[in-house]
């Protein structure tokens, strides 16, 4: 059960007589898939007030990165507010008249997402308008035991590296919330009035497809429950915009491609590391749309077989690796715009992994850096978790 499901088991008795304020989007459903919006809507002792959306919107129509203005919505007649326009942070006027914001949107666990930073801003928000906060808990489609990558750098904190946490941090939104709030992570290390609505049955070895739960995408290039696994393993090298990781084809963040590349050649060379838990298979195919629209892309097709002992950052560097041993004219930094690499190292959340790879361009080179902060923020998470 999620957080609204729990919510609504309990008659609402949280919210009752309070105005608010829901932060929300197409994932915020039950397992009917009735959205959270109606659910809220049509509950006699709830006010609902106003809507909040992230980036990709309110229903999830937008695209990725595209600002997204204010608005009505349909269904409901309630003022939407945009929290991936000209503002990211509710604003004293958006909040006027609330008792309390609602946040209910399902995340994917990964540190560049920026729903989690949406979640930290409207939590600073909350803090400065003496507001209640709630979180509608939500499982971690990656579940709670992986964690992988360093934290963000100072110099490197953006909206895709918001907060100082691995890019894999095994938590859920609530559990994030908790330690956002309590490690003084909001500016001034203000602290909000925090609740979270546990969810029940969710256990830490979860993966999303253990948990029976309907898929909703939480965005157009995370169509399916294990999309955001590919997305770890491949969307940091998609930054650059040289080498395919699959957005513009049916299998986003899945493909590994280029112009350049032998498909066998390169299947052959990946599967002959012989990495935990993945496998890759040569492919062609050509993309529909994107930066590499109408261009015939060879490579591989990434299979994760065994999700518990696959390393997942480290598939897009092996490839790179592979890449510069096939092909050392093809590097992808020298052909990656700046703004390009500027966003490779802000989603990295520092420009050091990508100084200390591309000197020999062997993973190996950068293992250790990667590693370097998992056991002590595994430490410090653990204060923070609400399940098993």
């Amino acid at each position: 059960m999620t957080g609204i499901e729990v919510l609504r088991s309990e008659h609402f008795k949280q919210l009752e007589g309070k105005r608010i304020g829901l932060i929300t989007n197409a994932t915020g459903v039950d397992h009917n898939l009735k959205s959270t919006i109606d659910i809220l809507n049509r509950t006699k002792n709830v006010h609902l007030v106003a809507l909040f959306g992230p980036e990709h919107g309110i229903r999830g129509t937008e695209s990725a990165g595209k600002h997204v203005t204010g608005s009505v919505d349909p269904v409901t007649h309630l003022p939407v507010y945009s929290l991936y326009g000209k503002t990211r942070k509710p604003s004293k006027k958006m909040l006027k008249g609330l008792d309390a914001l609602v946040y209910d949107i399902q995340d994917i666990g990964v540190r560049s997402y920026t729903y989690i930073s949406t979640l930290g801003l409207a939590m600073e928000a909350a803090a400065n308008n003496g507001l209640e906060f709630y979180v509608l808990d939500r499982p971690d489609p990656l579940g709670g035991e992986k964690i992988e990558g360093s934290i963000v750098h100072r110099g490197y904190f953006s909206f895709v590296s918001e907060y100082p946490i691995p890019y894999v941090y095994g938590l859920t939104t609530g559990e994030l919330a908790r330690l956002i709030n309590n490690e003084g992570m909001l500016p001034g290390g203000k602290k909000c009035d925090l609740k979270v609505i546990k969810m029940k049955g969710w256990h830490r070895k979860m993966t999303f497809k253990d948990t029976g739960l309907p898929w909703v995408p939480t965005s157009p290039h995370i169509p399916h429950k294990d999309t955001p696994m590919y997305y770890v393993g491949t969307g940091i090298l998609g930054e650059l915009g040289v080498i395919s990781e699959g957005v513009g084809y049916t299998l986003p963040f899945q493909m590994l491609a280029a112009t350049w590349m032998d498909g066998m050649e390169v299947a052959h060379k990946m599967n002959a590391l012989h990495l935990p838990g993945v496998m890759f298979r040569p492919t062609t195919f050509k993309a529909y749309y994107g930066i590499h629209k109408g261009q015939i892309l060879n490579g591989v097709q990434v299979y994760i077989i065994n999700y518990k002992k696959v390393n997942l950052m480290s598939l897009q560097f092996y490839l790179m690796q592979v890449n510069h041993e096939l092909y050392p004219g093809k590097n992808p930094f020298k052909k990656a715009s700046k703004s390009r690499i500027k966003m490779f190292d802000k989603v990295m959340g520092t420009s050091n992994i990508r100084k200390m790879f591309t000197k020999h361009f062997k993973y190996s080179d950068i293992r250790s850096y990667l590693n370097q902060d998992i056991s002590t923020f595994k430490k410090l998470s653990e204060k923070y978790y609400l399940y098993d």
